[in-house]
C-alpha cells in the first residue's frame, strides 16, 4: 500500500495540468516545451546582439586609430620638409674636420611597425654561380651609365648584400685614389659582378686625395678604414685594393681569414710572379681587429713605394718596424674631410691629407 501512493506521487502531473487522462496533460507538455524553446532563441538572440555590439566597437575604434595615424603623420611631414628641403635630392655633404658628422648617411629605419622579414639562411662558404677565369681587356668604353646599368642591385653608395642569404662578414673595400677616372670605370665594370657572385655584403669607397702633392697611398688607406667605420660599425673586414687591378679569377674570394690576406699574388705587369720575396702591395686584405692590432698602415710614405714593405714588416715585426708602428699609424693619422658624395656605384670621399715634410720622402 505504502509503495502504491509512492508510485501515485511521482506519477502526478505538473501543477496547473488536470491529470493524466490525455488532452489537458498533453497540452501542458507541449507548452512547457514551447517555452523552453522560446528561452533559448531568445537566448541566442542576445548573445548575437552583443558579439554584433563588440564588432562594431572595434571596427570603430580601428577606423579612429588609422584616422589619427594618417593626420599625425601628415602634420609631422611639413615641419621636417621646411627644415631639410634638400635632404632628399643631395647626394653630397661637406665636413669641416674628421669629428663632424657627415650628412651623407643613410636615413634611420622608420619606427612604424611593419611584418618581420623572415631570416635569410647563412651564405655558403663556395658561393655557387662563380665562373673561374675571367676574360679581362681595357680597349672597349666603359662610361659609368653602362656599369650602373649591369648592376640593378647595387644601391647608392655601392652599398650590396645578397637578397637569398646572410654572410658571415661585412666588407668595406677601400681604394686610394686621385685622377684616375679611366682605370676606376672598369674597376666598377668588373668587381660589382664579381662581388656580387661572392655573396658579399659590401661597401666601396673611393678615398680621394685633394691638392696636388706628393700621393700617399697608406694615409688614404687609414682614412679610408676610419671613414668607412663612420658609415657602417659593422665592417669586420676591409680589402685594400689599387684602382687598376682587377681579379682574373672570381674564386679569389675577397674575405678576410685568420691571418692577413694578400690577394694580387701574381700581376701579368709582373710576368705574373711576384716582385720580390715579401711582397704585400696591390690588393690586402685585412679584419676589423688585425688592422688595429698593427695600428693601421705608416702615414709617412709619400709618394709610390715602400709602405707595402713596412706594412708587411708590421705583420713580422723586424727591422725598426716594431719601434715606429706604435707612433705611426691609425692612432696619429691627421686629415680632414672635404666632401662625401655617394655616388651610385661607389662613396667618394674627398680628404686633405697635407703635405709632405720638408725633408726627402722615404720609399
Amino acid at each position: 500500500m505504502a509503495v502504491c501512493v509512492e508510485e501515485q506521487r511521482l506519477c502526478l502531473p505538473a501543477a496547473g495540468c488536470p491529470g493524466p487522462s490525455g488532452g489537458p496533460a498533453a497540452a501542458c507538455g507541449m507548452s512547457r516545451l514551447l517555452g523552453g524553446t522560446l528561452e533559448r532563441v531568445c537566448k541566442a538572440v542576445l548573445l548575437l546582439c552583443l558579439l554584433h555590439f563588440l564588432v562594431a566597437v572595434i571596427l570603430y575604434f580601428d577606423v579612429y586609430a588609422q584616422h589619427l595615424a594618417f593626420f599625425s603623420r601628415f602634420s609631422a611631414r611639413g615641419p621636417a620638409r621646411a627644415l631639410h628641403p634638400a635632404a632628399s635630392s643631395s647626394t653630397n655633404c661637406s665636413r669641416p674636420n674628421t669629428t663632424a658628422p657627415s650628412s651623407g648617411l643613410p636615413e634611420a629605419p622608420s619606427a612604424r611597425p611593419g611584418p618581420t622579414a623572415p631570416a635569410l639562411p647563412p651564405c655558403p662558404d663556395s658561393p655557387p654561380g662563380l665562373v673561374g677565369r675571367l676574360l679581362i681587356e681595357f680597349t672597349s668604353p666603359m662610361p659609368l651609365e653602362r656599369v650602373q646599368r649591369e648592376n640593378p642591385g647595387v644601391l647608392l653608395g655601392g652599398r650590396y648584400a645578397p637578397p637569398d642569404c646572410t654572410p658571415a662578414q661585412t666588407v668595406a673595400v677601400i681604394i686610394p685614389f686621385r685622377h684616375r677616372e679611366h682605370h676606376l670605370r672598369y674597376w666598377l665594370h668588373y668587381l660589382h659582378p664579381i662581388l656580387r657572385r661572392q655573396r658579399l655584403r659590401y661597401g666601396v669607397y673611393v678615398i680621394n686625395q685633394h691638392g696636388e702633392d706628393t700621393f700617399n697611398r697608406a694615409k688614404l688607406l687609414n682614412v679610408g678604414f676610419l671613414e668607412a667605420l663612420k658609415e657602417d660599425a659593422t665592417y669586420d673586414c676591409f680589402i685594400f685594393s689599387d684602382v687598376d687591378l682587377v681579379p682574373m679569377d672570381d674564386r679569389n674570394l675577397y674575405r678576410c681569414g685568420d691571418q692577413p690576406r694578400h690577394f694580387a699574388i701574381a700581376m701579368d705587369k709582373f710576368g705574373f710572379r711576384l716582385p720580390y720575396a715579401g711582397y704585400f702591395g696591390g690588393v690586402s686584405g685585412l679584419s676589423k681587429a688585425q688592422f688595429l692590432r698593427i695600428n693601421g698602415f705608416p702615414n709617412e710614405y709619400w709618394g709610390w713605394g715602400g709602405e707595402d714593405d713596412d706594412i708587411f714588416n708590421r705583420f713580422t715585426k723586424i727591422q725598426n718596424t716594431k719601434l715606429t708602428m706604435k707612433r705611426d699609424g691609425i692612432g696619429s693619422v691627421r686629415y680632414q674631410v672635404l666632401e662625401v658624395s655617394r655616388q651610385p656605384l661607389f662613396t667618394n670621399i674627398t680628404v686633405d691629407i697635407g703635405r709632405p715634410p720638408s725633408w726627402p720622402p722615404r720609399g
